[in-house]
């Protein structure tokens, strides 16, 4: 039974971070490392771990919770320091607002793939579908990238087909590949293609899982800073699949922007 961590970044997340951290404490498996890396917020949100903390010691099976408040630059560099700290055989990064899909939903994930303590072709990466949720926690719609049946590298020159979310990674291979602070918006979408890049040297399986991961609060750094976020990821397209590549797909995500309107 692979240990899984859960890593939530947060500052000054008081408003929606309790439905994140419930969804967590709501899970039925056992073997949870839920790392929170704060970065010294000032609004009450340190206080509203503080009482998830007392809280997970009553319960049965208690996960591990552990905090780091400490001054970061930036959502990435927090990541990167959740890389640095994390323990479980798997890691996932599930901010505030974001929550579990379900209370099964660990359970039915790690039940569904093939795993084994030290076995060097354990699966790279485990992945699947995600919905998106409003402020309150509503359901929006499903996510319009559906996750491909097979996953590869290759598969992200059509754009983030896996939300970040719902993108569960080994954690050795994780560490092997930092967040690159030198992207603003799409240091994550970056990672998932250096990890995935990684697994194919290594021939390393990344396992679909069919199900809905991630309840994902839509309205997020990238999308609040749609323009600047579509520039970045030119240029990132441009480094791994080619710029030829990297402009023919950014003139179809136009069309298909404005084909949706």
């Amino acid at each position: 039974m692979p240990a899984i961590t859960i890593a939530t970044v947060t500052y000054n997340a008081v408003g929606t971070l309790a439905r994140t951290l419930q969804s967590v404490a709501a899970q039925d498996y056992p073997n949870i490392e839920h790392l929170i890396v704060d970065g010294r917020s000032t609004d009450g949100t340190l206080s509203l771990v503080q009482r998830y903390v007392e809280e997970n010691v009553h319960r049965d099976v208690p996960h591990v919770i552990r905090l780091a408040s400490e001054h970061d630059d930036g959502l990435y560099d927090a990541m990167n320091k959740a890389l640095q700290q994390a323990t479980g055989d798997y890691i996932v990064f599930l901010n505030a607002g974001d929550r579990l899909h379900c209370e099964t939903t660990l359970s039915q994930m790690v039940e569904g793939m093939e795993w084994q303590r030290g076995r060097a072709v354990n699966p790279a990466v485990l992945y699947g579908e995600t919905d998106l949720v409003d402020d309150e926690g509503r359901f929006l719609r499903h996510r319009r990238l559906k996750a491909p049946e097979i996953l590869s590298w290759r598969s992200f020159r059509h754009g983030m087909l896996v939300c970040h979310q719902s993108f569960y990674v080994r954690t050795d291979l994780a560490r092997a590949e930092m967040y690159d602070l030198s992207y603003r918006f799409s240091a994550d979408y970056d990672w998932c293609i250096r990890v995935m890049k990684r697994a194919d040297r290594r021939r390393l399986p990344l396992h679909n899982t069919h199900q809905i991961l991630t309840d994902y609060l839509s309205e997020g750094l990238t999308t609040r800073n749609h323009r600047r976020s579509l520039m970045e990821r030119l240029r990132l397209m441009g480094r791994h699949y080619g710029w030829p590549t990297a402009i023919l797909m950014h003139l179809w995500f136009v069309v298909r922007a404005v084909v949706k309107r």
